[in-house]
C-alpha cells in the first residue's frame, strides 16, 4: 500500500485511524489491531491508543505483511467514505445555521474510554455516531470522569465490590482544549470558590464531543469528576453545574452558538440558569423574556420513571451554589424554586421538573413511556388533560454498525447494512452466521472465566443489564426446581449466561447479584448458568451477537425504552421480554417472544412478580424450547430462523438511531431552531 513501507510508517496510519471513534462502528478495526497483539489487546480494554504506545516501529514492522496491508487499506477507504461529503443532512437541506448541542452526563463510545455507566450512556454514544454519519450539525458536552465508573469483581461471598482504575489521559485519543472556563461551586462550608474547566475534544467522525474535567493544578482538592455518579448529594450537585452551568460556557468559549440545546436526561438541566443570565444581562431581556425564549429552544429528553432516576437537591444546598447565579437572571429565589417542583408544597428541588418548566420540546423514549410520562407529570400542566400533557415520545434505537456481528454485516452489506436482505438469505447462510458468533461468546466464556462446559448446541439465554431491582433479574431464579429441571432436561435443555452491574449504593441490587451467582454455583455440575462479571461494552456486543434468546423481565411500566434487546435483534437473536418499553410496540409473533403475566393494574407487586414468572416458564416450555429445537433432516431449527429472519428485517431498521435522529430532526430540532429565531415576544 502506498505512503506504508516500514513501522513508522504503519504507525502514523493506525495513529490516525485510533484518533476518531468511528473505528468503533467498523468491525475490521477492531481486527486491526487485535492482530498486532491479540492478549494486550485485551489486556487493555480493547484501547488502540494504549496499544500503540506500547508496540515500538519495529513491533509494527514485523506486521507488515501483504495481507494485513490489505486489511489496513480496507478499512482506510471505509473511513474516507463514511466521511465524505455526501449525507443525510445535505440531502435534507437543512437549514445552514442550525446547531445542535446535546448534553448528556454519560457518552458510551467505546469500552476504553469508561464514562458511561450503562444504557442512558450507551444510548448518547450511539447517538453521536448517528449524528455524525447523518452529517447532523450536532455538538457534544459531558463530563470526563477521571475514574469512570466502576469496574466489577465479587468476593469471596459472591458479593459484588467496586474499584476504580484511575484513567491514564496520555492513553486515549483525547485533544486538550486551549481555555479555562470558570465555575463558581460551593464548598463544604457553602462558600463559593472559583473553579478552572479543562476541556478535552474527542473526535467522533464528523461530531465533536466535549468533555470537561477539573483535575487542574489550584482548583481545589475536591475529586468533583473524579467517578460518573461519585460522591455525595453535594458532590453530585457540582457535577451537574459543571455539566450544565459548565458546559455552557465552554461552547461560548469555542465560538459555537447553538440554536437547539438538548438535554439527554436533567443531569444538565441547570445550563438554562446560564443561559437565562446571558439573554438577560447580554441581550437586555426580562426574567420573563429570557425564560420564554430558552424555553423555544430547549428540547429536553427523560428517560426514567423511576424516582431514582429524577435528581431532587435540597433547596438550601442549591441556594449555595446557584443564588448569585439566579439573582443575575432576574429572578427572586422563591420563584426560581418553585420552577423545581411539581406542587408547591414539595421540600425538594427536581431536575426534571425543571427542565420540563424551561422546555418547550419534550419527549419520552417509547410510546409506553410517553403514556406513563404525560401521568407521571400531569401535575405541571393540571388545566390540561392528561393525553394532553406536553410530552411527545421518540422511541430510542441503536447504532447498528457498532452492534451487529461481522458475519452478518458481511451478508447484509458491510458500508450500509440493508437489514431486509434478511428476508433473501437461506436458513444455512443464516444459521452459520450466527453460530460464529455463539461460539465465539462460548470461547470467551471459556477462555476468560474458566468454563468451558457451555455447548454450542445447547439454547442459551442472555440476562445483561443494570441489576436494578425493577429490573427483576432474579425472576427466572424463583422458582430454583422448575429451572434447574429445564436446565438439566437431556432432550431439550438450556444454558444461562448473565451480567450486569449494581449501583455502588444500591444493596438490593447487589443482593440480586448475589441470588444469581450463589444459585449457579449450587449448580455447579451442570455448569449451565454463568455470571459474566465486568458488564460493559465489549462483553455487551458478544453477548447480544452470541446468544440464542435475549431476556427482559423489568416490573412494567418501569422499563421507558431498553435497548440491549434492539441489538439483540438486529443480529437475529430473539427476544422474550415483558411487554414494556420498546417491546410493548415492537412485538410481533413472528419475530420474537412475549411474556404477558399480571393484567390487572391493581396487582401488589408480589402477585405481579409471581403471575410474571408463572407466564415466563410458560412461554420458555411452551414456545421458546418447541421451536429451538424443532429441527429438519438438515439439523436446522426452521421455525427458529424464521423468527431470527423477521427479527433481522423488521426491527433492525425500526430500531435504529438514524431512525431516531431523523426524528428528533424533524419532530423537536426544527420547530425548537424556528422559535429560537422569532423575537421574544412572538415565541409560540
Amino acid at each position: 500500500m502506498a505512503g506504508v513501507h516500514d513501522g513508522a510508517s504503519l504507525r502514523s496510519a493506525l495513529v490516525e485511524i485510533a484518533s476518531d471513534f468511528s473505528f468503533t462502528w467498523i468491525a475490521e478495526t477492531r481486527l486491526l489491531f487485535n492482530a498486532l497483539a491479540p492478549r494486550r489487546f485485551a489486556e487493555l480494554h480493547h484501547n488502540p491508543t494504549a496499544l500503540l504506545s506500547e508496540l515500538t516501529d519495529d513491533d509494527l514492522g514485523r506486521r507488515l505483511t501483504p495481507e494485513y496491508l490489505e486489511q489496513l487499506a480496507r478499512v482506510q477507504g471505509r473511513l474516507a467514505r463514511d466521511r465524505g461529503d455526501e449525507t443525510w443532512w445535505r440531502e435534507r437541506h437543512g437549514p445552514d445555521d442550525l446547531l445542535v448541542a446535546y448534553f448528556s452526563a454519560e457518552f458510551g463510545l467505546d469500552e476504553s474510554l469508561p464514562i458511561y455507566s450503562g444504557g442512558l450512556g450507551v444510548l448518547a454514544g450511539d447517538y453521536l455516531k448517528a449524528a455524525s454519519e447523518l452529517g447532523l450539525p450536532l455538538v457534544g458536552i459531558g463530563l470526563f470522569y477521571r475514574r469512570g465508573y466502576f469496574r466489577q469483581r465479587l468476593d469471596e461471598k459472591d458479593r459484588q465490590i467496586e474499584h476504580y482504575p484511575l484513567t491514564d489521559t496520555s492513553r486515549l485519543p483525547l485533544e486538550l482544549v486551549p481555555m479555562a472556563p470558570v465555575v463558581e461551586l460551593a464548598d463544604d462550608n457553602g462558600e463559593l470558590v472559583p473553579v478552572r474547566l479543562a476541556v478535552w475534544r474527542v473526535r467522533v467522525g464528523r461530531v465533536s464531543l466535549y468533555l470537561i474535567d477539573t483535575y487542574l493544578e489550584g482548583n481545589p482538592d475536591w475529586a468533583v469528576t473524579d467517578t460518573l455518579y461519585g460522591g455525595d448529594r453535594a458532590n453530585r450537585l457540582r457535577q451537574e453545574l459543571l455539566l450544565g452551568v459548565g458546559g455552557v460556557r465552554v461552547l461560548r468559549q469555542l465560538g459555537l452558538e447553538p440554536t437547539v440545546f438538548h438535554l439527554n436526561e436533567g443531569h444538565s438541566a441547570l445550563l438554562q440558569l446560564e443561559r437565562m443570565r446571558e439573554l438577560v444581562e447580554e441581550q437586555g431581556l426580562s426574567a420573563e423574556e429570557a425564560l420564554e425564549r430558552l424555553r423555544a429552544s430547549t428540547v429536553f429528553t427523560t428517560h426514567t420513571p423511576v424516582p431514582a432516576g429524577n435528581e431532587v437537591f435540597d433547596p438550601e444546598l442549591l441556594r449555595q451554589n446557584v443564588e448569585g447565579l439566579v439573582e443575575r437572571c432576574g429572578l427572586a429565589w422563591d420563584d426560581f424554586v418553585v420552577l423545581g417542583k411539581v406542587e408547591s408544597s414539595e421540600s425538594g428541588f427536581g431536575l426534571t421538573p425543571f427542565a420540563l418548566r424551561t422546555s418547550e420540546h419534550a419527549n419520552a423514549v417509547s410510546e409506553l413511556h410517553g403514556a406513563v410520562s404525560r401521568e407521571m407529570w400531569h401535575g405541571l400542566w393540571p388545566e390540561r388533560r392528561v393525553d394532553q400533557v406536553p410530552i411527545t415520545s421518540v422511541t430510542n434505537g441503536v447504532h447498528q454498525r457498532t452492534w451487529i456481528s461481522g458475519e452478518l454485516e458481511q451478508l447484509l452489506g458491510d458500508t450500509e447494512p440493508r437489514f431486509e436482505r434478511a428476508r433473501d438469505l437461506s436458513p444455512e447462510q443464516l444459521w452459520i452466521a450466527h453460530r460464529a458468533g455463539k461460539q465465539r461468546l462460548l470461547d470467551f466464556v471459556a477462555t476468560t472465566r474458566g468454563v468451558r462446559e457451555l455447548d454450542p448446541d445447547v439454547l442459551t439465554i442472555g440476562f445483561a443489564r443494570r441489576f436494578a431491582t425493577y429490573k427483576r433479574a432474579s425472576l427466572l431464579f424463583s422458582d430454583p426446581a422448575r429451572l434447574a429441571a429445564l436446565l438439566a432436561d437431556s432432550d431439550r435443555p438450556i444454558q444461562v449466561l448473565v451480567a450486569g452491574k449494581a449501583h455502588p449504593a444500591d444493596d438490593d441490587g447487589k443482593d440480586v447479584i448475589q441470588l444469581v451467582v450463589d444459585f449457579a454455583r449450587d449448580l455447579a455440575a451442570a455448569s449451565r448458568v454463568v455470571f459474566l462479571e465486568d458488564y460493559e461494552m465489549t462483553l455487551a456486543r458478544r453477548l447480544v451477537q452470541g446468544v440464542d434468546l435475549w431476556l427482559n423481565t423489568p416490573r412494567r411500566p418501569f422499563e421507558a425504552s431498553g435497548t440491549s434487546g434492539m441489538k439483540a435483534a438486529l443480529n437475529g437473536v430473539l427476544n422474550c421480554s415483558i411487554l414494556d418499553g420498546w417491546w410493548a410496540e415492537a412485538y410481533s409473533p413472528a419475530c420474537g417472544f412475549a411474556i404477558e403475566g399480571a393484567a390487572d393494574d391493581g396487582a401488589s407487586e408480589t402477585e405481579q412478580d409471581e403471575a410474571d414468572a408463572a407466564a415466563l416458564y410458560a412461554v420458555l416450555e411452551e414456545q421458546v424450547l418447541p421451536a429451538y429445537y424443532e429441527r429438519d433432516e438438515a439439523g436446522l431449527p426452521q421455525r427458529w430462523i424464521a423468527l431470527m429472519r423477521e427479527s433481522i428485517a423488521e426491527l433492525g431498521p425500526r430500531f435504529g438511531t438514524a431512525r431516531m435522529a431523523a426524528e428528533y430532526v424533524e419532530r423537536l430540532y426544527l420547530p425548537a431552531h424556528e422559535n429560537a429565531s422569532r423575537p421574544a415576544s412572538r415565541v409560540a
